[in-house]
């Protein structure tokens, strides 16, 4: 695997696109048959998050709300591709296929023909006619109410969600336009992820033969291949015209990541600056395409992908109902295995608040000292949930705090706490999925942030108690989409015939090359008493 090389080599084999939307920007990369890459770029969306006001207008969004424009990812996304190419020198004639990953659950209401119901004229100042982004909590109290509804009927999916449906999923956010803008609710006619709206961008056709991901729909609204959505029944008991729009309003055909969509259209492929029916991929969570990213075929390995927050995936080869997931699906990362998902709210995010907080450019003046300060930053422990609680208790109301503040302390004191407390909170995980039955024998991190900040993964590795492999990749999502593009191009254009042995040859580190962050004994051995206190704490902030 050759991917993060600094002289540019020539393609081996063909070549694949991967698109990896995040939350702030969209990068495009070309990954060859052999693991090179060959260009990247990224682009940001003109509006970014939309947390303020609505783009070209003075209304103001209430607390928890978090939009964006379904605009800034086709334009970004386009500019991002011609920039890779550019980069690359490639001849598109040589770009086999595409691959999608998207922010979830990210998702927006559209009419028939894929028209964002924001973009028509009498909704633009409606907040909720824009798409909610992963990251928006406006929808705490339909949450709640459907929470209770599954509860008192005993609904059997709960069990493969650890007992909960998220507040970022994609029914709480639907029921919540439906009571808070009901004419939003009543226009749109197709409700469904950004990530399968933007490969129906691509691909075109009408709405009714348009791709959904049973990655997405598996993971955020409570699908399975067995029993489908939930039942109408409980959509009903919980409000009448919810079980409506999910009979009437989910229009689609299901297909999983590495599945092609369609071919790309003729208009995209002049914007993109590709040659028209390139094969598109169904789209996959961002995270989640980390997976095939990073080279981890084989079940036991824990891929995190660390950003603005982070999510832990895992795959097994038998499905366990485990208290506090965010979700197990059979195929839901990678054929032949179950996919478990979990995560946590803030983590990028918790840093850049503190950063600010603290006045400060970069941690990098910080690190050192916060490094030479003893296990539990002298006294100081913290609570990362300024975003919520993703994983184990799926509440996205919890609070984040910091106990044990002095006049002694500093900000490497916070800085060592945070850093503990996100650790605090993956050594949680850690174990919840293995007394649950689900085993983990390897730890891989992946995207920006173990690479910015190797003293996190130092931390990570001291409280876990295990070593952790830092894959070379900065871009393991968007590697992945690649490796999806390359078999959604068939086994005949790519040379594979399977997405563990297109990810493997794409995105594998050879044994004995990995970057490996060993934990330190004596440090270990401290974190051993204060995750005991951290727990304590966690019980606490919980109950209020």
């Amino acid at each position: 695997m050759n991917a993060t090389a600094t002289e540019k080599p020539r393609a081996v084999g063909p070549v694949a696109l991967g698109l990896d939307f995040g939350t702030e920007s969209v990068r495009a990369i070309l990954i060859d048959a052999a693991g090179n890459q060959l260009g990247l770029a990224s682009r940001d969306y003109a509006n970014g998050q939309i947390t303020q006001t609505l783009p070209g207008s003075d209304v103001l969004l209430p607390p928890r709300y978090a939009l964006q424009a379904p605009g800034d990812w086709i334009a970004s996304a386009a500019e991002a591709t011609q920039a890779a190419i550019g980069e690359a020198g490639l001849d598109s004639a040589t770009i086999v296929g595409i691959g999608v990953d998207f922010t979830s659950c990210t998702m927006l209401p559209t009419t028939l023909d894929g028209t964002p119901i924001c973009e028509l004229a009498k909704f633009r100042s409606t907040p909720l006619a824009w798409p909610k982004l992963w990251k928006h909590h406006g929808a705490l109290e339909q949450t709640e109410r459907m929470n209770t509804v599954a509860r008192a009927r005993d609904e059997a999916f709960l069990k493969r969600y650890g007992g909960t449906i998220g507040l970022e999923w994609f029914f709480p956010k639907m029921l919540e336009t439906i009571e808070n803008a009901p004419e939003v609710a009543a226009a749109a006619e197709v409700w469904l992820e950004a990530g399968d709206w933007f490969v129906w961008q691509l691909v075109g056709g009408p709405a009714d033969s348009l791709t959904r991901s049973t990655c997405q729909a598996g993971y955020k609204a409570m699908w399975s291949a067995t029993d489908g959505y939930p039942s109408s029944e409980y959509f009903a008991a919980v409000h009448p015209q919810l079980a409506e729009a999910a009979r009437q309003r989910l229009p689609g055909v299901m297909r999983s990541p590495g599945e092609p969509a369609g071919g790309l259209t003729a208009a995209m492929a002049k914007r993109f600056g590709l040659r028209k029916n390139i094969p598109v991929s169904t789209a996959i969570i961002d995270a989640h395409s980390a997976v095939p990213g990073v080279g981890a075929a084989d079940p036991g390995a824990l891929v995190m992908v660390m950003g603005t927050s982070s999510c832990h995936m895992l795959n097994a080869t038998t499905a366990a109902e485990i208290p506090g997931i965010a979700g197990v699906v059979e195929g839901g990362i990678l054929p032949g295995m179950f996919g478990y998902e979990t995560g946590q709210a803030a983590v990028g995010d918790a840093f850049a608040w503190l950063r600010r907080l603290l006045g400060l450019d970069s941690f990098d003046s910080l690190a050192e000292s916060a490094l030479r300060l003893p296990p539990g930053a002298e006294g100081v422990m913290c609570m990362d949930w300024m975003n919520g609680c993703r994983t184990p208790l799926m509440d996205g109301s919890l609070r984040g705090a910091f106990t044990g503040l002095g006049l002694e302390h500093g900000p490497e004191h916070l800085y060592l706490a945070l850093m503990e407390a996100s650790a605090f909170g993956l050594r949680w995980i850690v174990e919840m999925l293995r007394d649950g039955g689900a085993p983990i024998d390897r730890l891989i991190a992946t995207g920006g942030l173990p690479h910015h900040n190797r003293a996190f993964v130092e931390v990570y590795a001291d409280v876990l108690g295990m070593k952790i492999e830092i894959h070379p990749s900065t871009q393991g999502p968007a590697v992945g989409a690649a490796v999806l593009g390359m078999i959604a191009a068939g086994s005949e254009a790519s040379g594979f015939s399977s997405v563990s042995e297109a990810a493997t040859a794409m995105a594998g580190v050879p044994e004995g090359k990995q970057d490996i962050v060993l934990p330190r004994e004596e440090r270990t051995a401290a974190y051993d008493r204060l995750y005991t206190e951290y727990r304590k704490l966690a019980a606490i902030l919980a109950e209020r």
